[in-house]
């Protein structure tokens, strides 16, 4: 199995550390001719007017879109989550990709100082709850029909979920020691989860 993550900027080592750990091949991607040969991507956190910019710059937007529509298995976390939604709240300057049913509040619990972190019960990890971290982080305002929702915070507030192959998250789960978020990703590729 061979994942990419996009390594344009933001949390991309720790997300091939955390593959590498798991004993999966994990590679940087930058180019649209990158994207080839692999079986699921990882667009991680970052800042997400910053990752715009560079996914026009590289021309990535349209490769991963049509990637996306044919059924591609890719795990956007945090300006990951926001570059995959169909629409934001907030765009301000950024054009999201558009391939995920949600609508997304860009820094929606305020700036890195009102960074947190929350143990929540997810289910489709098992019952132990996983130790979620958030930095200036999004979260999920709406979902159609074709997405399930995965994970809330105590008060009703969307910080995961999944429409097809396509997974989201609120928080960063690759600066964390449990690897439970991208076993789970990796059961997606396989036709396991």
């Amino acid at each position: 199995m061979k994942i990419g993550v996009l390594a344009l900027q933001g949390a991309f080592a720790e997300h091939i550390e955390v593959l590498h750990r798991l004993g999966v091949e994990a590679v940087e991607v930058r180019l649209p001719e990158q994207l080839t040969g692999l079986d699921g991507l990882i667009i991680p956190g970052g800042e997400s007017t910053t990752f715009n910019i560079l996914m026009q710059n590289y021309s990535l937007e349209e490769p991963l879109a049509r990637l996306a529509a044919d059924g591609f298995p890719i795990y956007g976390t945090c300006a990951g989550m926001i570059m995959l939604a169909k629409e934001l709240s907030d765009a301000r300057g950024v054009t999201p990709i558009g391939v995920m049913d949600i609508k997304v509040r860009r820094n929606a619990f305020g700036r890195q100082l009102d960074s947190f972190e929350a143990d929540v019960p997810i289910e489709v990890l098992g019952k132990k709850p996983f130790h979620c971290v958030f930095i200036r982080a999004p979260l999920i305002e709406w979902v159609s029909k074709k997405v399930k929702v995965l994970a809330r915070l105590e008060n009703g507030e969307i910080i995961a979920a999944r429409q097809g192959k396509m997974l989201v998250t609120s928080f960063h789960p690759e600066l964390t020691v449990d690897d439970r978020f991208h076993r789970y990703f990796i059961n997606i590729i396989e036709g396991k989860a």
